[in-house]
C-alpha cells in the first residue's frame, strides 16, 4: 500500500509544494522535510533578500571570498549557458532590472540613454571566479539568481528525496518542477500548461517521468518580467516558453533563454542541445512543439 504525503512552504518568494508517494508514511515525511531543508539552504545562499547570502555579499562588496560550492557551481553553469546562447541568459542583469523596476513606480519607460549606461554594467564575462573567490571586474555590477536558483534548489530537493529511498515524488517551486519516477509505477505525473492570456484555460498537459519542466511567460505588469540582457528591454515574440529536460536547473535557465531568443532563434538554439523538449506559445497564439510532433 502507498501513502501520499504532501507539504507546502513559502520560500524563494513563491509557494513550494512537495508530493511524496511511498509505502512508509513516516519515512516519506522525513524525506519530505529533508527536501524542504535543502530548498531553504539554497535560498539562504542565493537569495537577493537574505542579507548575508553569497549573492548579497558579492553585490554589496564587489567580491566575496569563501563562496559556497553550491553558488559557485550555479554561477559556472549559468556562465556556460551564457556562452552557449551568446549572452541571451546573463545573471549580471540586476542593474537593468532595477532600472525597469524603478521606472515602474513612476510609470515612465527608461530612456535609451539610461538603458545604454546601465547596460555597461551587464556582462557575464565580467565575473571572475577563482577557487572560492568571486569578484566583479566593474564597480556597480550586480547579479540575480532569479532565473536559475529555484531550478537548482528543486534539484537539491530531489537529491534529498532519493537519499530517503523515495521512488515517486514531485517538487514544484513556483512552476519549476522535477519528478522522481511516475506518480505510480504505471501512471506518469501530469503537468498542466496554462494559456498565458487566460490562466483558467489549459492549453495541454505534459506527462513526466524522471524529468524536469519549467515555464517562462508574460505577466500583467508595467513591463515584462523577462528582460533581454543584450538590449536592456523586455523580451518580445513569445507569450510563454516551456522546457522539459533532465534537471530543473537547466529547464529553469533554458525556458528564460528561449523566451528571450524568440521562437525561430530559440528553436534553432535548442537544436544544438541533447535531450531537450519544448512547447512555445507565440504572441499570435500559435503553439509550437520542439521537436515537432509527428
Amino acid at each position: 500500500m502507498s501513502y501520499i504525503v504532501r507539504g507546502v512552504r513559502t520560500v524563494m518568494g513563491t509557494f513550494v509544494a512537495e508530493i511524496v508517494v511511498h509505502s512508509n508514511p513516516d519515512e516519506a515525511k522525513r524525506a519530505l522535510y529533508a527536501a524542504f531543508d535543502e530548498i531553504e539552504r539554497i535560498n539562504d545562499l542565493m537569495s537577493i533578500h537574505e542579507e548575508n547570502s553569497d549573492v548579497n555579499l558579492l553585490n554589496r562588496n564587489g567580491f566575496h571570498r569563501g563562496i559556497s560550492t553550491d553558488t559557485k557551481r550555479v554561477i559556472e553553469r549559468a556562465h556556460y549557458l551564457s556562452e552557449l546562447s551568446d549572452g541571451a541568459f546573463d545573471v549580471t542583469i540586476l542593474p537593468i532590472l532595477r532600472l525597469w523596476e524603478q521606472s515602474a513606480y513612476t510609470g515612465k519607460v527608461p530612456t535609451d540613454e539610461e538603458i545604454r549606461r546601465t547596460l555597461e554594467l551587464v556582462n557575464y564575462k565580467n565575473i571572475s571566479v577563482e577557487n572560492s573567490c568571486i569578484k566583479f571586474r566593474k564597480a556597480g555590477m550586480g547579479i540575480t539568481m532569479a532565473g536559475v536558483a529555484k531550478g537548482y534548489a528543486v534539484d537539491k530537493a530531489i537529491e534529498a528525496l532519493k537519499r530517503g529511498n523515495i521512488r515517486h515524488a514531485l517538487v514544484n517551486a513556483g512552476g519549476d518542477i522535477r519528478v522522481i519516477g511516475g506518480k505510480t509505477e504505471t501512471i506518469p505525473w501530469r503537468i498542466a500548461i496554462r494559456d498565458p492570456r487566460n490562466k483558467t484555460r489549459i492549453v495541454t498537459d505534459i506527462e513526466l517521468r524522471e524529468q524536469a519542466i519549467a515555464t517562462s511567460g508574460t505577466y500583467q505588469r508595467f513591463f515584462s518580467d523577462i528582460i533581454n540582457p543584450r538590449i536592456g528591454k523586455p523580451a518580445q515574440g513569445l507569450l510563454s516558453s516551456t522546457i522539459i529536460t533532465e534537471e530543473a536547473i537547466d529547464a529553469d535557465m533554458l525556458s528564460t533563454c528561449v523566451f528571450i531568443l524568440g521562437a525561430e532563434k530559440g528553436i534553432e538554439f535548442l537544436g544544438g542541445l541533447d535531450g531537450v523538449k519544448a512547447l512555445l506559445i507565440t504572441r499570435d497564439g500559435d503553439i509550437l512543439n520542439y521537436p515537432e510532433r509527428a
